[in-house]
């Protein structure tokens, strides 16, 4: 696994009053879905445990789904900047490398401008190596991710920034972690992510978050290939469709927690 250094002091965890979650709909919590068809999602698991027992905790998520890096620079970076969070994480730049046609230099250079803004205005910005869906997919953009996931490590160093590394877990790389989209986690990747950043942050540990799933046999191939066409039809089809129009998943929604509000009254997931 990728090793990323220590840095001699992780914040005091009961010291974070505030927490920003910045990104795309890996941060906004697709497709950990609740019961009521909204998303919870790594970030809004690691606010409630961050948060718990104390009335004075305050969160905000401003991740929408299928935004570039520019767009989070831009809209979401000036934000979270003017919050002045505790805890800010920014997660971005992976559907920018998913793209047929991807500047990653240029990707990078608004990751550290963004990252150049945030980090002397909180106490800890974390940053993500995020992980990739086992498969063809991951194997012909692996070689940009790694190129922005190295640059990742260099801005982190750089700034003051702690590095959760996600992308060698072998837990998050079996498609069992993967929802029917292959692009998004389960629920229980949400929550072995959280545990991730979580441990990252010097939070004792509660399980072996990297840890790979039980071997399982290889379901029937007739079985295998049904789910491919489900996949075609109801996720690839649609994504093609809005890529071939310039359209996005996310045009036009708002995030879903856009100002800094206190967690203590609401009910936990």
């Amino acid at each position: 696994m990728h090793e990323t250094a220590d840095l001699p002091d992780l914040p005091d965890l009961r010291a974070i009053k505030s927490f920003v979650a910045l990104g795309d709909s890996f941060t906004e919590g697709m497709s950990d879905a609740l019961p009521d068809g909204t998303y919870r999602g790594w970030a809004d698991r690691l606010a409630r445990r961050l948060g718990e027992g104390r009335e004075d905790f305050q969160y905000a998520n401003l991740a929408v789904r299928g935004k570039l890096m520019r767009q989070i620079a831009d809209d979401q970076v000036p934000v979270a900047e003017a919050m002045g969070a505790d805890l800010v994480t920014l997660v971005g730049g992976l559907n920018d490398v998913l793209r047929p046609r991807c500047d990653v230099p240029a990707v990078c250079a608004l990751l550290e401008r963004s990252v150049a803004r945030l980090a002397p205005n909180c106490r800890q910005l974390v940053l993500m190596r995020t992980p990739g869906r086992n498969g063809p997919v991951l194997e012909r953009y692996r070689p940009r991710m790694e190129q922005l996931y190295t640059v990742i490590d260099e801005i982190a160093e750089r700034h003051g920034a702690l590095v959760v590394d996600l992308y060698a877990a072998p837990s998050l790389i079996d498609p069992r972690m993967w929802a029917d989209d292959r692009l998004h986690l389960t629920s229980d990747g949400h929550r072995r992510v959280a545990e991730a950043v979580w441990q990252r942050l010097g939070g004792e540990p509660t399980f072996a978050w990297e840890e790979p799933l039980p071997a399982t046999a290889p379901g029937r191939w007739y079985a295998r290939r049904a789910a491919d066409l489900r996949f075609a039809r109801r996720h690839l089809l649609p994504w093609i469709g809005r890529r071939l129009t310039g359209r996005s998943s996310g045009d036009g929604r708002l995030a879903k927690r856009p100002d800094l509000t206190p967690l203590a009254w609401e009910k936990g997931p």
